[in-house]
């Protein structure tokens, strides 16, 4: 059991999980707002053994040396890689800190988004002008998906079952998905090739440069799905110079410029897509998991 649990800030717990906390800890302290500096979290830490954090925090080597009984970090929020984490994992481990993230717990909701934007689009729906001379479904539209991690493959079945001709791209193939029908393609034959392009990358994962932009052209729709930007921002100013092209995303962290808000040919709900009352459970479900796993290995 730990001696003492903190959150640091809001990490979207259900009132369920917030009170199996206390099966879990001697004593347990959850703060409602978000800290301000790395002072701020180290005073909050204190002399705590454990301490939750979400997104909206960034817990550095400099407040955990202020913080000397620490040895458990949950981060309730996605942990893709040591590099893309706000957590700085190896200082963490060379003090001897487990830190465990959590990831794949929003995706349905993402998906959802793009399926309504886009069929918006296409459609004309909600007094937007027809993306073509006439409504177009989605059936035979060329789509090509970069990155094909847990969501960016959700997409790609959710495209494909409503008769899309769907394409990725990835780091690494994915035999399991091309088994399936999804066609791999290089980068710039998929930019080229495609009418709409999903961005569905790591954060901090920027792979769309100038280069890129180029060979994705005009009368293009892209939608980036990712944390954080997912193409060069001075590249992806100058794409959306062309008033044919169309740039969609759900949250102002993919938007990665909040001026992008202002182009007209920028969709952005400015609210992330993941965050549903579904994610949250099956969020918490994993926090607590992470939790008994490691103390049951600490037992």
């Amino acid at each position: 059991m730990f001696k003492k649990l903190v959150a640091i800030e809001p990490v979207s717990l259900v009132p369920e999980a917030e009170r199996a906390l206390y099966q879990y800890a001697k004593e347990v302290v959850l703060y409602p707002d978000v800290p301000g500096s790395d002072e701020e979290i180290a005073a909050r830490i204190g002399g705590a053994d454990t301490v939750l954090l979400s997104y909206t925090s960034r817990l550095n080597g400099a407040a955990m040396e202020r913080c000397p009984n620490l040895r458990y970090v949950g981060m309730c929020c996605s942990l893709y890689s040591e590099e893309s984490a706000n957590v700085d994992i190896p200082c963490a481990r060379a003090r001897g800190i487990d830190v465990r993230g959590i990831r794949d717990y929003g995706d349905r909701g993402v998906v959802e988004y793009v399926l309504w934007q886009l069929i918006e689009i296409l459609h004309g729906f909600g007094g937007r002008p027809g993306w073509e001379d006439l409504p177009r479904e989605l059936t035979r539209l060329r789509a090509g998906v970069i990155g094909l991690g847990t969501s960016g493959g959700m997409i790609a079945d959710a495209l494909r079952f409503m008769g899309a001709d769907v394409r990725y791209f990835s780091r690494t193939r994915k035999p399991g998905a091309e088994e399936k029908g999804l066609r791999y393609q290089p980068m710039e034959e998929l930019l080229e090739e495609c009418e709409v392009v999903f961005t569905c990358l790591n954060k901090n994962v920027i792979l769309l440069h100038e280069e890129q932009l180029a060979h994705l052209g005009s009368h293009k729709i892209m939608f980036n799905t990712s944390i954080g930007p997912a193409a060069d921002l001075a590249a992806l100013w100058h794409w959306l110079d062309d008033p044919s092209n169309l740039f969609c995303c759900d949250s102002a962290g993919a938007l990665g410029d909040p001026a992008l808000m202002e182009r007209e040919n920028v969709l952005c709900i400015d609210t992330s897509a993941g965050r549903t009352r579904e994610a949250f459970g099956l969020l918490s479900e994993k926090v607590l998991a992470n939790i008994k796993a490691h103390l049951q290995e600490k037992a």
